[in-house]
């Protein structure tokens, strides 16, 4: 099958039809979603080939443009986030998550507990998903606030922000990933970004608020995890087998962040001249440090380090094999919001809408975190509001020819628009809250505001960063 590219077709329509079926597509997307319940991955392949076939792109070259935009898409998520969810289940079943916790606690005291929890927190959620990793982390959290006592709020909301932050924000996570394929980012340097940004955002927007909102609302600490994180199968992974030293979880979190920024930092060298990037011992270097081959060494790495006196070859498998199943859903999802990308930019509805936001003279960094706030807000979903705002906003980063800088920054913008608000229709909403036993009004005051605030910070903090820089 031949794909069509983007060149090769001449929209039939002008830019106001255009602009009408773009927000005809948004539209139906989210009653497809929230009113039909229909599957996200389904709704937006749909989607996808009823806006190619209104926007005048041949029947026979309609699924061609759509698979253009999905694989390219998949090109650059699945490698990661299959990566990435290895590493982070080889250190949840061995406990690699107490012993970062304990050891944190252990040396930043009593009075710097949630400090220490958002810290480690911070680092278990480089390769972990979100809600994995905050269940993880919950008995972790309830064993540290009945030791040293208070609103359990003030232990688990800057944890929980920690997660969310380095979700949104911070590649191998499949959100910034497929933002940054969908636009063409460099994820190194999104990664560079991300961490940049989002370790003051969640200092101010989890950490501080966290201790703001447990001094105000006082949450004993829920009785429903007792018992000790448990390896797949329902095992005690620290009561079974011996745990990993803190200095090898903290070297396996780092090697890959150390590998990556190793290679991006080598890229700017070379091209300031500073550095032959043509000699073979730079090129390997770059080689080491492109994202996808920096989490490969660390999966093989964390298989020998953490397998080797642990588990049986056989045991290890099947660890790795578990971990790709959460994330198919995911990744399906993020391709697909490609696939709508891929369409927009063929129909020529990107290209209207690139125009029509030059007329109405406002940046694309904040057109993009608009767009992403209103999708979040609609439909729930962090991952369907970044893909789909990703796709309507990359006609417009091509056009305005950005700077590597600045497009790693729209992808930063565009997370953060699809952080905000999170309520009653993400799925987060009701883990946090009923996971810490709040009510509705307590989840809205406490981890839906947490959750605006990061949003809120991170965007403002980008938006300055491509004023200055």
């Amino acid at each position: 099958m031949t794909l069509l590219a983007q060149d090769d077709f001449v929209p039939v329509y002008g830019a106001g039809p255009l602009l009408l079926i773009a927000v005809a597509a948004v539209a139906l997307l989210l009653v497809l979603i929230m009113v039909l319940r229909l599957h996200a991955f389904v709704a937006l392949i749909l989607v996808s080939l009823l806006t190619a076939l209104v926007a005048g792109i041949p029947a026979a070259d309609a699924v061609p443009a759509l698979l253009d935009g999905f694989g390219s898409t998949l090109a650059s998520v699945a490698l990661l986030v299959g990566l990435g969810a290895m590493i982070g289940k080889l250190l949840e079943v061995t406990g690699g998550a107490q012993v970062l916790a304990d050891g944190l606690v252990g040396r930043f005291g009593e009075k710097r507990a949630p400090l220490a929890l958002g810290i480690a927190s911070l680092l278990f959620g480089f390769p972990i998903f979100f809600d994995a990793g905050f269940v993880v982390f919950l008995p972790i959290i309830f064993s540290v606030a009945r030791q040293f006592g208070g609103s359990v709020l003030t232990y688990a909301l800057p944890s929980a922000g920690a997660f969310a932050v380095m979700h949104a924000f911070v590649p191998p996570h499949p959100g910034p990933v497929g933002a940054a394929g969908i636009l063409g980012a460099d994820i190194g340097l999104v990664l560079v970004v991300g961490l940049v940004i989002g370790l003051p955002t969640w200092y101010l927007a989890s950490y501080l608020f966290g201790l703001w909102a447990g001094r105000r609302t006082v949450l004993p600490v829920p009785a429903l995890l007792d018992d000790e994180p448990t390896a797949a199968g329902g095992t005690t992974m620290t009561r079974q087998r011996t745990a990993p030293r803190f200095s090898t979880v903290l070297i396996l979190l780092l090697l890959p962040l150390v590998l990556i920024l190793l290679n991006t930092g080598l890229n700017t060298l070379a091209t300031a001249g500073v550095v032959d990037g043509d000699t073979t011992t730079v090129g390997a270097l770059r080689l080491f440090g492109q994202t996808p081959v920096a989490l490969l060494i660390t999966v093989l790495v964390a298989m020998v380090v953490l397998g080797r006196e642990r588990f049986s070859r056989a045991e290890t498998e099947k660890i790795v094999n578990s971990s790709l199943g959460p994330v198919c859903a995911i990744i399906l999802i993020t391709g697909a919001g490609g696939a709508f990308g891929g369409v927009l930019r063929t129909s020529g509805i990107g290209d209207a809408l690139a125009d029509s936001l030059g007329a109405i003279g406002l940046p694309v960094i904040v057109a993009a975190f608009l767009v992403a706030t209103a999708l979040r807000v609609a439909q729930g979903s962090a991952t369907v509001a970044l893909t789909t705002t990703a796709g309507l906003i990359a006609p417009v980063v091509a056009a305005e020819g950005l700077s590597s800088l600045d497009v790693a920054l729209v992808v930063i913008a565009i997370a953060a628009g699809s952080t905000v608000l999170s309520h009653v229709n993400d799925s987060g909403f009701w883990l946090v809250g009923r996971f810490l036993e709040m009510d509705v009004k307590t989840t809205l005051r406490t981890w839906t505001v947490m959750e605006t605030l990061i949003g809120v910070v991170g965007f403002a903090i980008a938006f300055v960063a491509s004023l200055v820089l």
